[in-house]
This record gives C-alpha cells, structure tokens and sequence, in this order.
C-alpha cells in the first residue's frame, strides 16, 4: 500500500541556500511555509533563513546526535498523518548528513518521499572544475583519523571517475598530503565559500594546491574535485594457499627465508606461522 492511499503525511527533502540566499526556490519557500512540522540539523541556523524569508512554522531538531530518538518522533509524525520538511544546514538534506536515515525510515514505512531542489555544493564544484563532470563519484568526508583515512584513499585509488570529496577547513592539508602519497600528483579543483561573497577557485594539481594552501588561509569549507588516476586496477591474482605461494617462489629460485618473509607480508600473517605449517608439512611428507 502507498502513501497515497493511506492518511500518512509526506516528507520533504528541501534543499536550502550553500551561502547565497538568492538560491532559496519558491518552492522550497512554500513547503517550509506549508509543513506542519520542519526538521532542522541546527534550528537556531534555520531559523536566520526562515525569518528572512518570513515563514513561521515549527522546529524540530534532528542531527546526527538526536536522530535516532527525534527520528522514530518524526516517523510517527508521518504516519499520523502530519507533512514534514526536512532541511541540513545547506544544501540537500540526506548529502553528507542524518537526513539520509529519515529517509530510507520514511520510505520503509510507506511514506511518501519527495525531493524539493536546490543549491548543492559538491555539484557547483563540479561543473566550475574543468575537470570531467561525467562520470564522477562522490565521496563526502573522509575519515578524520590517518590511519582509517589512508585506507579509504586505498580503496577509492582506482575508482575511473572524477571523485568529488567535502573537507574542513583545519583538515584540509593533512588530507591534501595523504591524497598525494597516496594517489599521485592527479589534477584537481579545490572550491571554498561557493556562492558566497568570497567564492575562491583554485585549479592546477593536488601539489599546486597544497602550495596555494600555503599561502592563502584555508578558511571557509573545502570541496575537492579530483581527477581520475591514470592507473588501472592490477588484475585480480587467482588466490593460492599460502603455502603454495611459498613453493611457488621457491622453486623460481628465491630462498626459503626470503619466501616466508614476502607471503607473510602479503597475506598480512605471521611469519613464524608459515615456517611451521611448512616444517609440518615436511614432516607429514616423510611418515
């Protein structure tokens, strides 16, 4: 059964302004004007936009911190019947924040889903890159430790597209860093205070632009369009048992030590335990 033939409420995804206010679409302005309820990740934020606007309506909290309990109260709303607009801070809700867990519940439910356009940053910087716009994939934020960081960049080196990534302004070299021992010097295009009075470009490589970091402050939020790498993928190597990696390379002439010591490394185990399935294994051999 649908939405449309149940006496549930529909969610609205309306995107808001990035920076430039002029961006706000009449229809966004009506469904803010028209729910019952609106859901804001920061309200104090929504509501400068709605009093700008001079839309009075009913704030609800939902972020990250709330979503779960402020999330099962909005569904429950929904269901009851009442309409909901959903807002982030800028942009499309759901695009890098709680918005997304609203609605997959919403639609899981049977209710209506709609999207309201709008301002998106990841796609204005995009089509100002120079780079490819087609295909691209959109990675959002990257984890905020090294370590987890370095090995989401292992897993996206050979994605073939134009990757477009979100980044703070604190961070943004550190990243920049890793990308670069990571990926090569790739070209790229680094957007900050997109449709705002001080939207700055900058367009060149990863190691130009840690260069212009250098000398401009890294203020304002990062988007980052990078080019796909010129790598291709190493064919898949059709998977062995450890040990038989290990009599393959000793019978191409490497030495026993050297074997264990480069499979141990690969297959990420202990060297001490190859050497004694391999003393096992001779063992076995001469009983």
């Amino acid at each position: 059964m649908t939405s449309s033939e149940t006496a549930y409420g529909t969610l609205y995804l309306c995107a808001t302004p990035i920076g430039n206010l002029e961006d706000m679409t009449p229809r966004a302005v009506r469904m803010l004007q028209e729910a019952d309820l609106i859901a804001a990740e920061d309200t104090r934020h929504t509501l400068q936009l709605l009093n700008h606007f001079g839309i009075k309506g009913r704030l609800v909290r939902y972020d990250e911190h709330s979503k779960e309990k402020q999330g099962a109260y909005l569904l429950e709303q929904l269901l009851q019947g009442k309409n909901i607009a959903l807002v982030s801070d800028a942009g499309f809700p759901g695009i890098a924040d709680p918005g997304e867990a609203l609605a997959k519940e919403a639609i899981a439910a049977g209710v209506r889903v709609v999207p309201v356009p709008g301002a998106n940053a990841a796609l204005c910087a995009l089509i100002a890159s120079g780079l490819s716009a087609y295909p691209f994939f959109f990675g959002g934020f990257l984890p905020k430790s090294k370590k987890n960081r370095r090995e989401q960049l292992e897993l996206w080196r050979y994605i073939p597209a134009t990757i477009l990534l979100y980044e703070a302004p604190h961070r943004i070299e550190e990243v920049l860093k890793d990308i670069l021992e990571c990926w090569g010097d790739r070209p790229m295009a680094a957007a900050r205070e997109l449709t705002k009075l001080h939207e700055e470009f900058y367009r060149g490589n990863i190691s130009g632009c840690l260069a212009w970091l250098a000398e401009n402050s890294s203020r304002g939020e990062f988007c980052l369009v990078i080019g796909a790498g010129a790598e291709k993928m190493p064919a898949a190597e059709e998977e062995t048992e450890p040990l038989e990696e290990v009599r393959r390379l000793i019978s191409e002439g490497v030495d026993k030590k050297t074997a264990l010591a480069q499979v141990a490394k690969k297959r990420k185990i202990p060297k001490r335990e190859l050497y004694n399935q391999l003393i096992s294994e001779g063992e076995e051999a001469t009983r």
